[in-house]
C-alpha cells in the first residue's frame, strides 16, 4: 500500500513540473484566462474540449496539422515534448 500512495504522489508531482514548464501565459494572451475565449474569433473554446481532444489538437499543431491556426500553434507548442503536452492537457479541460 506504501508503494501505490508513494508511486501516485511521484507521478503527480512529476505531472504537475512538467505542466509548470507549459506557458500558460502565451496561451491567456489568445484563448482567455480560463481558456474561455475563441482564440482571434477562430478557434474553439478549449474550456469546452476534453482532455484527450486537447491533447490530440496540441500534438497536432506540433507537426503543423490542424485548421486555419496551425502555422501559429507550432511556433507555440512546438518547442514542448510529448510528455508536457500530455501533463498539460489533463490540467485544461473537460475529462
Amino acid at each position: 500500500m506504501k508503494k501505490i500512495v508513494l508511486a501516485s504522489i511521484v507521478a503527480l508531482a512529476a505531472s504537475t513540473a512538467l505542466m509548470a514548464t507549459v506557458n500558460t501565459a502565451a496561451c491567456a494572451a489568445c484563448h482567455g484566462k480560463n481558456f474561455e475565449k475563441h482564440a482571434l474569433g477562430k478557434s474553439r473554446i478549449v474550456a469546452n474540449l476534453t482532455h484527450d481532444e486537447i491533447e490530440d489538437a496540441l500534438k497536432g499543431y506540433k507537426v503543423g496539422k490542424g485548421g486555419s491556426m496551425k502555422s501559429i500553434m507550432k511556433g507555440q507548442i512546438g518547442k514542448y515534448s510529448d510528455a508536457e503536452i500530455e501533463a498539460f492537457s489533463k490540467t485544461i479541460g473537460k475529462k
